[in-house]
């Protein structure tokens, strides 16, 4: 990793620390966002984060992707990669956005990767938090440790005869508090296996040689990411910012991230 980038991400997380998140949000020209949710989760997620950034005067869209979520009676074996890559690059030319921050949580991140190959232009920053990460051509399959494919595979034939992938309990996202875990709880809808088992259909490197950081979750980290964010710290060109706190880092400390996403083209 360029240790400039890094030391700029340092940075950058050193000016907003101390500060509250609407002085923060004050304090910067007004941006647009583009929310992506990981897996099991939808737009929802995001609220807290949304809330936060809207009132900074941020623009701030949170679609959910298909098969998920509101959008739960569209789940289908068709549904792959390629779909949730159309689902994000849909919003971002129906409303005419251009100079996005796109942010994409956990399995989101392959959604940002595949719109970062075909809209480019329309993008300012991608921001990876938690984030799974796979080359062109490889499946999310592919990312993660063989125990947890065979896991998921066989949780998804028992429950669905192979369809979806059943809902994990918030405490595997590091969600504690009681009232956050009966929020999220109620909230998680089934994954799509295809989304799993389908490639990431992209031309050039993840990232498309975008401006991008990786966020980490550091407190508790997920440990099915580590092979990700080995592969991260391996490259060129990349911030690498840290956050004390679980997966669902938009659940659990909405404040800390809508900082670090305000000050992240700093």
């Amino acid at each position: 990793m360029d240790r400039r980038d890094l030391l700029k991400t340092m940075a950058i997380a050193g000016m907003t620390a101390g500060m509250g998140a609407e002085t923060a949000s004050a304090q910067t020209t007004a941006q647009t966002f583009v929310l992506v949710h990981g897996a099991w989760h939808g737009g929802w997620c995001w609220r807290r984060v949304a809330d936060r950034l809207r009132a900074g005067g941020h623009q701030v869209f949170t679609p959910t992707q298909t098969g998920l979520g509101e959008r739960k009676h569209l789940m289908s074996k068709d549904i792959t990669l390629d779909t949730f890559t159309k689902d994000i690059a849909n919003v971002i030319e129906a409303e005419e956005l251009s100079n996005v921050i796109l942010v994409g949580h956990s399995f989101g991140g392959l959604a940002i990767s595949g719109v970062a190959d075909t809209m480019p232009e329309r993008i300012r920053h991608l921001v990876y938090l938690d984030s799974l990460i796979v080359e062109g051509g490889k499946t999310p399959f592919d990312g993660l440790p063989p125990d947890v494919v065979a896991g998921r595979r066989k949780a998804a034939e028992e429950t669905s005869g192979g369809l979806s992938l059943p809902t994990p309990p918030p405490a595997a996202f590091g969600v504690s508090d009681a009232t956050d875990t009966d929020w999220v709880k109620r909230r998680l809808t089934p994954h799509p296996l295809g989304t799993y088992t389908s490639p990431l259909n992209i031309k050039g490197p993840v990232g498309n040689n975008l401006p991008r950081t990786y966020i980490h979750c550091t407190n508790p980290s997920y440990a099915a990411l580590q092979a990700s964010r080995d592969w991260v710290k391996a490259q060129q060109g990349w911030r690498w910012a840290d956050i004390a706190t679980g997966h669902d880092a938009m659940v659990m400390a909405p404040d800390e991230l809508s900082k670090m996403l305000v000050g992240v083209t700093s």
